[in-house]
């Protein structure tokens, strides 16, 4: 759904019809949340953004940090020795 902006004195208002209101379940006084959209430019490109700013996929960053170089690569941790549940016994017959 569009509503209008319109002057309203030195501020702006926005401005929909008793229908639009009805249907929304608005009344007068009743305090409204307004979220922005990103810009026409940026939204046909399919990106998604959340508080203005664009979510990327885990395989985007991963390729965007290959596409730097290694000194952008996280350091390999070594956990040690497998311990506990995560010990996969491939012969077990379950």
């Amino acid at each position: 759904m569009e509503a209008k902006v319109i002057r309203w004195g030195d501020d702006l208002a926005v401005r929909l019809t008793s229908d639009e209101a009805d249907r929304l379940g608005i009344s007068e006084g009743q305090t409204v949340e307004i979220v922005p959209r990103a810009p026409e430019a940026e939204q046909w490109h399919g990106r998604r953004y959340v508080n203005g700013l664009p979510v990327y996929s885990l395989a985007e960053m991963v390729a965007e940090m290959r596409r730097l170089g290694p000194d952008f690569e996280p350091p390999t941790v070594d956990w040690g020795p497998d311990v506990g549940a995560e010990i996969i016994a491939d012969d077990d017959p379950r």
